[in-house]
């Protein structure tokens, strides 16, 4: 416990010094030049520039943007970001990691009174700590997936409407309208940002930062090679269309094809636990000797590593895409 105290002192200690170190020279940095554009912009106007309005974007801070200070410096904020645009949620990624953290350390104290392991203590902390950056990223999955699936249809859409005549900007708002969300709400901020004034190949490049998939990044590099060339692509985009559902269904037979070895895969790695358990009914004395006896907490502490090696073993070998 001694050395936990220590190690949380020492992390504190050097957060702070790399807070002061790199946070707040870039902030004053920031302050200056907003200083000199607030001068630029008094200077350029009459009487209306007390009306004019602030065309810079300031980003709102959330309640533990301290946080965000803290440990932008190795892109963890910026990635988490990037993650929680990608799932459609509305939280900010300096709240999320203050959850985190606070979720953690509430764990760890509530753990403390029944494990005496403080290896076990700090693995479930972390783990209950993971839960909101976990729950981030499976809604990411979903809608992920949920996009993939609808695009096919939206890229015939878009084609329909090239092969009738229109133009590249009213085939993108026929799939901003005609299509359902996910590929609706993406393909809606791509035409509110050309009606912004930004031009066609940084909305486009904006749509595949938001939508990280491979499918829609060909789809992107067909249209802005068109822009480009003037080269008809409405055969290349059928052949994509046909291209992602034939991938798309090979990808859910294998899915069917391998299901017994996944089921298998589970059961393997839920049996530890479900014998513990039932040893723990039938014969309780045989199990509290895990945390009471010293060799048993050894031992306790080398089978639940030994389990989540294990369990990332066998996903890696069943994930087809590693």
């Amino acid at each position: 416990m001694f050395t936990f105290v220590v190690f949380l002192i020492f992390s504190g200690a050097l957060f702070g010094v790399a807070y002061y170190l790199w946070i707040v020279p870039e902030q004053e940095a920031a302050r200056i030049l907003d200083a000199r554009l607030r001068g630029v912009k008094g200077s350029s106007g009459g009487g209306r520039q007390d009306r004019a309005v602030d065309l810079m974007r300031h980003e709102k801070r959330g309640s533990f943007a301290f946080l965000g200070d803290i440990v932008s410096w190795i892109g963890i904020i910026k990635k988490l970001d990037m993650y929680i645009l990608q799932a459609n949620l509305g939280y900010r990624a300096a709240d999320v990691v203050g959850v985190c953290i606070a979720m953690a350390l509430v764990s760890f104290v509530i753990l403390g009174f029944f494990l005496d392991i403080w290896v076990l203590q700090l693995g479930g902390a972390l783990g209950v700590g993971y839960l909101p950056i976990f729950y981030i990223l499976k809604k990411r999955d979903g809608r992920m997936k949920k996009f993939e699936e609808q695009l096919p249809d939206a890229i015939d859409l878009f084609t329909r409407t090239m092969r009738a005549g229109h133009n590249l900007h009213s085939g993108l708002d026929t799939m901003a309208q005609e299509t359902s969300d996910p590929v609706q709400m993406e393909f809606k901020k791509v035409m509110e940002e050309l009606a912004l004034g930004s031009q066609i190949e940084p909305a486009l490049h904006n749509l595949g930062a938001r939508v990280p998939i491979i499918d829609l990044k060909f789809f992107i590099t067909g249209l802005i090679l068109q822009r480009q060339t003037g080269a008809n692509m409405v055969s290349v985009l059928e052949n994509l269309s046909l291209l992602v559902r034939e991938r798309l269904n090979m990808a859910a037979k294998m899915k069917a094809h391998t299901a017994q070895q996944r089921f298998s895969a589970g059961l393997l790695c839920l049996l530890p636990v479900v014998v513990g358990i039932g040893f723990w009914f039938l014969k309780p004395d045989y199990v509290r000797l895990l945390w009471t006896d010293e060799i048993g907490k050894i031992a306790f502490t080398y089978a639940i590593c030994s389990e989540i090696i294990g369990i990332i073993v066998i996903r890696h070998f069943s994930n087809i895409k590693a």
